[in-house]
């Protein structure tokens, strides 16, 4: 954050010349971080398309127009591209999911919108889903544990599922003769694979898919009474 100091003296031409190059050093560095963001959503759909692996650093700089040297201004390696990309969904789908938790809801309430949470990233981070789907083992493969974190946000993820639908199982909202790991990841499959087929202006919106998911997964698709009509 930029600080800057009253000389008292409106007259001086220091304060002036001070202030006019915090404001260029700000323009800059806005500048700076409006390209790099450009260069990060560009290289990810390019993650997303090609595969991670596919993509070179001269791919993600033609597609911005610049010379493969210049992207290296912002970035060591298009690892570090793909990192910001994965790093930034699991920040933002995490804290979501955490300020969930920290409702009054109960637990129908609360895993309801995180199924709307789930849904809802499906436009926001399309790539980064698509990539985590694709490219997961590889990532996981690579020397120095760079995405070793890839890992402990899954385990966080689904520790927080497995809780509210013990938390359901445990006040009745939840049938208690359901595995609530095997529950999870099936709920979670059914989310990410959606990102395949899903498409932004169709018949629903994430948040008309979420809200069908939700009906589905609490009331089922059988009518009237469960245990007569098990086959």
């Amino acid at each position: 954050m930029n600080q800057r100091k009253n000389s008292g003296t409106a007259t001086s031409a220091t304060p002036v010349r001070r202030q006019t190059g915090g404001r260029r050093g700000t323009t800059t560095a806005s500048a700076v971080s409006e390209r790099r963001d450009h260069l990060v959503k560009l290289a990810a759909e390019l993650f997303a398309r090609k595969g991670f692996q596919a993509t070179t650093v001269r791919q993600i700089a033609e597609e911005a127009g610049i010379l493969s040297g210049s992207l290296y201004h912002h970035f060591d390696s298009k690892e570090a591209i793909v990192d910001e990309v994965l790093r930034t969904f699991l920040e933002d789908l995490i804290a979501r999911y955490r300020a969930a938790l920290h409702t009054d809801g109960d637990p129908r309430a609360v895993l309801s919108e995180m199924v709307r949470i789930g849904f809802g990233t499906l436009e926001l981070h399309r790539a980064a889903i698509t990539v985590m789907q694709n490219d997961w083992s590889y990532l996981r493969s690579l020397p120095d544990n760079r995405f070793d974190y890839l890992v402990k946000a899954e385990d966080e993820v689904e520790r927080m599922w497995i809780e509210q639908i013990k938390r359901g199982q445990a006040v009745g909202q939840v049938r208690g003769d359901v595995d609530p790991k095997l529950t999870y990841r099936m709920i979670r499959d059914t989310i990410w694979v959606a990102v395949r087929w899903f498409r932004p202006g169709g018949r629903l919106n994430t948040a008309g898919l979420a809200e069908h998911y939700v009906k589905v997964l609490f009331d089922g698709l059988a009518t009237g009474d469960r245990t007569s009509q098990q086959a």
